[in-house]
């Protein structure tokens, strides 16, 4: 159930990235985009980023934790970019900053919900 509630959390954020940023676009039936989003972006989170933060570990250290935030941009477009091109979901990101501003969106609205909405 935790599992569910945590992929809508996921989608409703990103529903809230798109309404804020200009950089971010959704094209076909919104709501198929953003729970497909949700999934590839979450399964990038959970595959692919940890690999990413082993490997730029001297970074990370270097700008104090900095770089973590590019590190979320980076997933937040290869997500966009495995939607768009294997799933054909109408999810596009266009460019860095539209990426760095929709996921700093995306970690601040799921935060706050599964705050108020999970009970651990």
């Amino acid at each position: 159930m935790k599992l569910i509630l945590r992929w809508l959390i996921t989608a409703v954020s990103l529903y809230v990235a798109v309404l804020i940023i200009p950089g971010i676009t959704v094209e076909g039936n919104a709501w198929v985009a953003f729970t497909v989003m949700a999934l590839v972006l979450g399964l990038v989170n959970a595959l692919i980023r940890p690999i990413l933060k082993l490997l730029s570990c001297g970074l990370i250290i270097l700008t104090l934790g900095l770089f973590v935030f590019v590190i979320n941009a980076g997933t937040f477009m290869l997500s966009s970019w495995i939607a768009q091109n294997w799933l054909n979901v109408g999810f596009y990101v266009n460019g860095f900053p539209a990426a760095l501003l929709g996921s700093l969106i995306v970690s601040l609205v799921s935060v706050v919900l599964s705050s108020i909405l999970i009970d651990d």
